[in-house]
């Protein structure tokens, strides 16, 4: 394996391979693939680490790309398209027999991936039989349970069990997850913040004085079952005095369009549907409470988004209990507490204040590039750290 000694004693800096199927359209700027929080994680991850100096590449779905292009100081290669190949035969070829030419036409020393997944076994067997070191971050609660009730074949179960017993490094983002993983995979474990990018203190201040609507809701993610955004209707038919913007794609699934269908039919209620990442910003802006109506997440990139602008959350999820012992939101149960923790706040001007300083100061102390990237750079350097695991 090629060590970081040995790295440094060449006199130079590591090569670094983000593996990332679905975030070509992130790292871009466009609109194509699946693009959630580990996508745009990701490619920020990439763009830092492009702009201090290091060799960074990206493994992504072919997209209509050139092979090997560079964006913004990171290189992207490509493997076949996401619909490519004949049903039973192309997870061998072409998906993995792509995957491995990409691994090693990008030739890092260190493969960084993040999502459960057959890839992630894919990953750690090419990176062990070519000497690179694997480190895997996991996105998902679920992720980190013995039983892995996100992964619904045995295949993606073997080969994601694979990548995480063989993995140089493994991170996570809540001490919950570590615990669990701990558990149920007698896996050492370190937790990590993730990086946001978020307002400067001057956009943030500017956003505090144009912030004038008293009773604005903002809900933001994909419609979907696992998200249950009915629950958040649910909040907006017991609360007909609040504006309630529901944000976010709806795929063409019965429940979505059930969904989408209520949603117009209630007065307070905007469905504004998926939104461009230049537009994201405003709708933080203008809410003065989000809401999370999930039964289990890992850490969403909303959370983080929305305390960069000081915006307090009412959630039915609350990661390790930081919603509550932070005070910058309100932790609630079901619809009747999270309706009594909007028109309790909204009732108290002082104390949604005081959550919203806090939300910010979270935010700062945490999560943001200069606060959370230096530790990302010491794991992928394979750096020596202090952090509990």
């Amino acid at each position: 394996m090629k060590t970081n000694a040995a790295i440094q004693k060449a006199g130079r800096k590591p090569r670094i391979c983000f593996v990332a199927h679905a975030a070509y359209g992130a790292l871009a700027g466009g609109k194509s693939g699946h693009i959630g929080g580990v996508e745009r994680q990701t490619s920020l991850m990439a763009k830092w680490f492009a702009a201090r100096g290091y060799a960074v590449s990206m493994i992504t779905w072919d997209e209509d790309q050139e092979d090997g292009a560079e964006i913004d100081g990171v290189r992207v290669f490509k493997v076949c398209s996401q619909d490519a190949g004949i049903p039973g035969v192309r997870f061998f070829w072409p998906r993995w027999s792509s995957l491995n030419a990409a691994l090693k036409r990008a030739d890092a020393d260190v493969y960084y991936h993040n999502c459960a997944e057959c890839v992630t076994g894919q990953v750690s067997l090419w990176c062990r039989r070519n000497c690179r070191r694997f480190i895997f971050s996991a996105a998902h609660d679920a992720q980190c349970e013995a039983a892995l009730p996100g992964l619904r074949t045995r295949r993606e179960r073997v080969l994601y069990r694979y990548g995480l017993k063989h993995a140089d490094r493994v991170i996570v983002q809540t001490g919950r997850q570590q615990e669990t993983m701990c558990e149920g995979f007698r896996r050492d474990v370190l937790v990590l913040p993730m990086p946001c990018p978020g307002p400067s203190d001057s956009e943030y201040i500017e956003c505090l004085q144009q912030r004038n609507d008293p009773r604005r809701v903002l809900w933001i993610g994909r419609v979907c079952k696992q998200k249950r955004p009915e629950q958040f209707l649910d909040l907006a038919e017991a609360c007909p005095d609040v504006s309630f913007d529901l944000v976010g794609p709806a795929d063409r699934s019965e429940y979505a369009q059930r969904v989408i269908a209520r949603a117009k039919m209630i007065s307070n209620v905007t469905y504004h549907g998926a939104a461009s990442r230049d537009c994201v910003s405003e709708f933080y802006k203008k809410a003065k409470l989000m809401c999370c109506t999930s039964r289990s997440e890992g850490f969403p990139n909303t959370f983080l988004e929305a305390w960069s602008y000081g915006l307090p959350i009412v959630s039915t999820f609350d990661p390790d209990n930081l919603i509550r012992e932070r005070g910058i939101g309100v932790s609630a149960k079901d619809v009747a507490e999270m309706t009594s923790g909007i028109r309790e706040l909204f009732g108290a001007p002082q104390r949604w204040q005081t959550m919203s300083e806090a939300s910010r100061r979270y935010y700062l102390e945490n999560h943001t590039l200069e606060s959370a990237m230096p530790q990302f750079e010491r794991v992928l350097l394979g750096m020596p750290d202090d952090a509990k695991s």
